[in-house]
């Protein structure tokens, strides 16, 4: 038992010492601190200004960000008009030129830093038969085509021999010609690679032909119609084209076009004249044909360059082109009785052509298109000496086109011709609608 006592007589001594510990710390004074040294607030100074100078060029970089985020914007919204634009003006011709209509593309998303896809064409209102940028590979292209022509000429010949400029001793024949001309066509094309495609043109030709007249050496005073017509397949053919080089903001897209036409259609010797022997010479009959060809009668070869320039929101186009007439031997016509007259050796002439024009897109799905056709007809030869009477002809027009896009795989074409010299048709309509398979 005096354990147990001494062992609580311990603790109680050691608690009261605690205690007495206690009341001795809470009277104590406090210990006063120690103002920081010179270098300690020296180093809190420059730990400030480091940090300010932190914060400083965060703002500024925030600033940077925040300004490229608004140029990234504008381009962004900048890239996204000019994909609208382009894909209503920015296409080849189609157009030309040896020319093939342009096909619309949709409209493509164009991300901010990605140059768009070489294979996006360029779509205008096709004025000519030219192309834009050529048919992607595997996709093919089916064109049905209307086209209206309508011309007249007047044509007066004095026969005899005039005493004072007022008196002519002779005969006057005078000829008014109205020619209408109406011809549909189906257009297919098929894209080899990206950059070359082949193309096939099947038409049909209806034409008639009205002739007001007073027959020379009859003496009559009554004007005659002599009218005529003819329908038939027309001259069918078949065109290569490559795309020369990759386009870009200063370069054009360049296009080699090789085309050949066949003689399918009706040609001029083959329709019978309206003479009773022969026509030269000959005093009887109109010297016309009795209906009329369909075609040229001549296998030609037309080898030519298209280039288009794309210039937000518009597209610059045009094409130089020959065309080469092959000659024909040992040629003859029928007149009216049945007989057949020899002219021998023919051949037409040559073509020189070239066009040019700009099609301005007005919003994302229509284009407005303006251009000018040249085109000089060399001489006919007849035995390799030039016909009697055969010039070299310069034909020129004046086009409007109009393109409308339907949908992502059909677009509208339309365009309006007005001739600008006597010999080149004083109007052309044509429609074409084609669809991308």
């Amino acid at each position: 038992m005096q354990q147990p006592r001494a062992l609580r007589n311990w603790v109680l001594c050691m608690s009261a010492a605690t205690a007495w510990g206690v009341v001795e710390a809470q009277q104590a004074p406090p210990t006063p601190r120690r103002a920081p040294s010179s270098s300690a607030l020296t180093e809190l100074q420059r730990q400030v200004a480091e940090q300010a100078r932190e914060i400083e060029a965060l703002k500024q970089s925030m600033a940077q960000q925040e300004s490229r985020y608004g140029e990234l914007e504008r381009s962004l919204a900048e890239n996204r008009n000019a994909s609208d634009r382009a894909t209503a003006a920015a296409t080849a011709a189609t157009v030309a030129v040896d020319s093939r209509p342009v096909v619309s593309a949709p409209p493509r998303a164009i991300q901010v830093g990605q140059a768009p896809s070489q294979d996006a064409r360029l779509n205008v209102a096709p004025l000519f038969e030219q192309p834009g940028i050529l048919t992607p590979k595997g996709s093919m292209v089916l064109e049905p085509s209307l086209q209206y022509a309508y011309s007249s000429s007047n044509q007066v010949a004095l026969v005899g021999y005039t005493i004072i400029p007022s008196l002519l001793i002779g005969l006057v024949d005078v000829r008014q010609v109205k020619q209408n001309t109406l011809t549909s066509a189906l257009t297919g094309r098929f894209g080899i690679t990206n950059r070359f495609e082949i193309e096939a043109r099947v038409p049909y030709v209806y034409r008639s032909n009205s002739t007001v007249s007073r027959e020379i050496f009859t003496g009559s005073a009554i004007d005659n119609v002599f009218e005529t017509s003819g329908r038939s397949l027309g001259d069918a053919e078949v065109t290569a084209r490559y795309q020369l080089n990759e386009g870009d903001a200063s370069t054009p897209y360049m296009i080699g076009t090789l085309r050949f036409k066949s003689r399918t259609g009706k040609d001029p010797f083959e329709v019978v004249t309206d003479c009773v022997t022969r026509c030269v010479g000959n005093t009887t009959g109109t010297g016309l044909p009795l209906d009329l060809p369909t075609g040229s009668g001549f296998y030609t070869l037309q080898p030519g360059l298209t280039w288009l320039f794309p210039s937000d929101p518009v597209v610059f186009f045009g094409s130089f082109s020959y065309a080469h007439n092959f000659k024909r031997s040992n040629v003859s016509r029928e007149v009216r009785d049945g007989a057949r007259e020899f002219l021998g050796d023919f051949k037409a002439g040559d073509i020189l052509g070239m066009n040019f024009g700009m099609g301005l897109a007005l919003n994302d799905k229509s284009s407005f298109s303006i251009g000018v056709d040249l085109n000089s007809v060399g001489r006919v030869k007849q035995n390799g000496l030039p016909v009697p009477g055969s010039v070299r002809t310069q034909l020129a027009t004046l086009m409007l086109g109009y393109s409308y896009r339907y949908d992502a795989k059909r677009t509208v074409n339309i365009s309006v011709g007005a001739g600008l010299t006597r010999d080149t048709p004083d109007l052309t309509l044509t429609a074409r609608i084609p669809f991308s398979f």
